[in-house]
């Protein structure tokens, strides 16, 4: 069976259909796993166990002539941020190295309810925090589509895989664009909810009101099957939102042709290399070609959006992270002396340097003297943000952006330059702090071949029309 050619749907009708069992097929997906991954390095721990028992378990249900579930045998990886009973959960850090979660994140729990596979945990930046993954505590992780550069950011291990064809999906998180942007480094489909959507219960904490759970996929469909399964109200999370859950993939095959498509001058403007310009004009011409309107528009706080996001981000990681002190799980700094020395240890072994850069970030916007004039102006800016959504969405019906400045940058580039590698974010952090679903396509590829992503953007809890528009390009390109 070609790898490379394996969706969901490809992997379950032949499951079902006995032209292969679930068993082989995860069989094959550690075999690509073991030949390829040392290079790659997108995966810190392997479920081999747990992936073949649920694995029988389809086969069981194929050779009996049952329906599979909508993701029966379909081999998946998870970030190594959302929680697994009993298989290592390490969120890229030393501090939780031998962490062994008692439940399994909420998202997880349904993507196997809905009968996919787990093959593992998939490597990514020190608690998210990262445009590059270069900030695990582990390894690096290599873009499979040039191995001298980066995937992107903080989901990089989930983005190499489905690129690698190691995994036919995979969860990651997306804080400022964790999954957008490697999706764009990568040449896959990434996707990030409507905050709300999806429970956030078991997602190890980064920044609690933008930390978002979605898919990332070969094909748009491939995204909408998955989110499909793990969107809605969790009793577990009291920021899921009680909304109903549409069937996003009967949905994808309207036609486009009618819709508004906003273009905001500002995400085309200084810093955007040429040859993702020209591909995402070529994308939007081609979205006019399909029958949609084109709309010039302004979102005139855009301006504001990393400085914004860096101040609201880091303060919340600053809270998030405190919990993290040696005494109730984790990592403990051995030694003598007092309570305070421990905790002192522990956090500066524990911690890698980003990590320790926005605890120090966050921890001073939030400090006396400084609170209004950082984090209580940043909330301000952030509620001006969403206006300029909310003022634009009444004119168009999805905006269309590149989802990166650049294509895949070179490992080691910006490792030593943080300023440059929070630009990195700077077309996909105003989802997340307006909380709006964005899904980022790829459009086309650079001289040198490496793939240039565009995004679609939607109104809140509106994943199906991005899911169309994508679905729609994807066809017609």
């Amino acid at each position: 069976m070609d790898l490379s050619r394996l969706t969901i749907d490809a992997a379950r009708s032949a499951i079902q259909e006995r032209k292969t069992t679930a068993v082989s097929l995860a069989e094959a997906m550690y075999d690509r796993i073991e030949r390829d991954d040392p290079t790659v390095g997108a995966f810190l721990t392997l479920s081999k166990e747990r992936a073949l028992a649920k694995a029988s378990e389809m086969d069981a249900l194929a050779a009996k002539g049952e329906k599979l579930p909508p993701l029966g045998g379909v081999p998946v990886g998870i970030k190594d941020v959302l929680v697994t009973k009993g298989a290592r959960s390490t969120a890229g850090s030393k501090i939780l190295g031998n962490y062994m979660p008692p439940y399994d994140c909420t998202a997880v729990a349904r993507l196997e309810a809905a009968g996919a596979v787990v093959l593992g945990k998939m490597n990514c930046d020190e608690f998210a925090m990262g445009s590059s993954n270069e900030n695990s505590a582990w390894k690096p992780v290599h873009n499979p589509r040039d191995l001298s550069r980066v995937p992107g950011g903080s989901s990089g291990g989930s983005a190499a895989a489905v690129a690698a064809d190691m995994a036919v999906a995979t969860l990651g998180s997306d804080t400022g664009g964790s999954i957008r942007q490697p999706a764009s480094f990568c040449g896959v489909v990434g996707l990030k909810p409507t905050y709300g959507r999806v429970s956030r219960y078991g997602l190890i904490a980064f920044a609690s009101s933008l930390d978002h759970i979605g898919p990332l996929t070969k094909t748009a469909k491939d995204a909408a099957i998955v989110l499909r399964m793990i969107a809605g109200r969790d009793p577990m999370d009291s920021t899921s939102a009680e909304m109903p859950v549409p069937d996003y993939v009967a949905e994808l095959e309207k036609p486009i042709s009618g819709l508004k498509i906003g273009v905001a001058k500002e995400y085309f403007g200084e810093g955007l290399d040429g040859e993702v310009r020209k591909s995402v004009e070529a994308a939007i011409q081609k979205l006019a070609d399909l029958g949609c309107e084109i709309i010039k528009l302004s979102l005139p706080h855009t301006k504001y959006a990393v400085p914004t996001y860096y101040i609201v981000a880091t303060a919340e990681a600053s809270s998030n992270l405190a919990r993290f002190d040696g005494v109730r799980y984790g990592y403990r700094a051995d030694g003598p002396g007092s309570l305070s020395e421990m905790y002192r240890r522990t956090r500066d072994r524990g911690f890698g340097t980003e990590v320790k850069r926005r605890i120090m970030l966050g921890t001073y916007v939030l400090s006396a003297g400084y609170y209004d004039a950082y984090y209580l102006k940043a909330q301000k800016v952030r509620t001006l943000l969403t206006r300029d959504f909310d003022q634009a969405f009444k004119q168009v019906d999805v905006i269309v952006t590149p989802t990166s400045p650049t294509a895949a940058f070179k490992l080691g580039e910006k490792v030593n330059d943080p300023v440059a590698m929070y630009l990195a974010d700077i077309y996909t952090v105003t989802a997340n702090l307006a909380g709006i679903p964005g899904i980022s396509m790829p459009c086309g590829q650079t001289r040198e071949k490496l793939p240039i992503g565009m995004q679609v953007l939607g109104k809140h809890f509106d994943e199906t029309t991005i899911l169309r528009v994508a679905h729609a390009y994807e066809n017609a390109a």
